[in-house]
């Protein structure tokens, strides 16, 4: 008995013994194994500027956080699913979203959205600005913003305005600018901003918004006609195109933008750590140039802009979605 007690002994005493040992191998293989990679959704697919964009600033910010990051497609339902993977997500800093304006406009045209996009994320900041156009087609008699709302309120709901789809930016955009200036004109909604552009191209409608990326070198040659930009000031790329406000129209403002988010209940310190390493990987002369061609102003805001900034988005495109009777689902 004694001798099966002496035994015991021993054992425990040799656990003790070594487990300082264990400790440190256990620790020295965190090391080797290196941080947590960083998981950055898109809720968007492959070659979209969106992935461009994240991709060029990718190594710049892994460089800032201390951590790999990984880049994650999940497009689908407007930017829907990949913004649910986000949230289902631990808030333990290792997954991000960088979202667009799809995350206040979707959940405002279907019901069912099952989350709330401020109040069920963290708010990180909000990255750029992507200037919104209007142009016209090369037949439109209009040749600025004054002339082409005479021609529409002289001809009420007879010209027709497109749109990469019910629902879209581009869409609200339009309902935007005819509120503004009360006109009437009859919506087109495409699959896409290629079909779009193409028929505006060919005279199958008059007019539509669009990011200006899209519609630049045909602006430039003369194959659109570039009517305003809906930005306070003139896009750097397009420095002949006027603003609205330049043209009597100062309440048509509306420009793509794009957020990084994180979970909700995130640590404030995390939070702040992880904006601190956007400022910086956005801040490099590299990355700004890539988004530069992509059309997009870089201009990162602090964490409570970016909160202001959502909320005020939400309530603004809800009041769109109402107004236009565009509820679907």
């Amino acid at each position: 008995m004694r001798e099966s007690h002496n035994a015991a002994r021993r054992n425990a005493m040799r656990t003790i013994a070594i487990a300082p040992v264990l400790a440190l191998d256990i620790a020295n293989h965190r090391v080797l194994a290196g941080p947590t990679p960083v998981r950055l959704i898109l809720p968007v697919a492959p070659a979209s500027s969106v992935d461009i964009g994240a991709r060029a600033v990718q190594p710049e910010l892994a460089r800032a956080l201390g951590s790999p990051v990984v880049i994650e497609n999940v497009p689908g339902a407007g930017g829907l699913l990949g913004t649910l993977a986000l949230i289902k997500a631990a808030p333990d800093g290792t997954t991000l979203a960088l979202v667009s304006v799809n995350l206040v406009i979707f959940p405002n045209l279907y019901k069912a959205v099952p989350f709330d996009p401020v109040r069920d994320v963290t708010p990180i900041a909000i990255i750029g600005a992507a200037p919104l156009v209007i142009v016209g087609n090369p037949k439109l008699p209009a040749k600025n913003a004054r002339e082409l709302v005479a021609l529409m309120k002289e001809r009420p709901g007879k010209l027709n305005f497109g749109s990469s789809g019910n629902g879209t930016q581009l869409h609200l955009g339009g309902a935007l600018f005819l509120k503004e200036v009360g006109a009437k004109a009859n919506h087109i909604p495409y699959k896409g901003v290629g079909p779009m552009i193409s028929d505006l191209i060919g005279g199958q409608i008059d007019w539509c918004v669009s990011a200006l990326p899209s519609v630049q070198q045909y602006i430039a040659d003369g194959t659109l006609r570039g009517i305003g930009v809906a930005s306070l000031n003139r896009a750097p790329t397009a420095p002949d195109l006027p603003t609205f406000a330049e043209q009597g129209i100062p309440n048509f403002q509306i420009e793509g933008w794009s957020a990084m988010i994180a979970p909700k209940g995130l640590p404030p310190a995390q939070a702040d750590r992880i904006h601190s390493a956007i400022v910086q990987a956005y801040g490099t002369p590299a990355v700004k140039e890539t988004m530069s061609k992509l059309g997009s102003i870089i201009r990162v805001s602090s964490r409570e802009e970016a909160v202001r900034f959502l909320s005020s988005e939400q309530r603004r495109y809800s009041e769109l979605v109402k107004e236009a009777g565009l509820q679907l689902g």
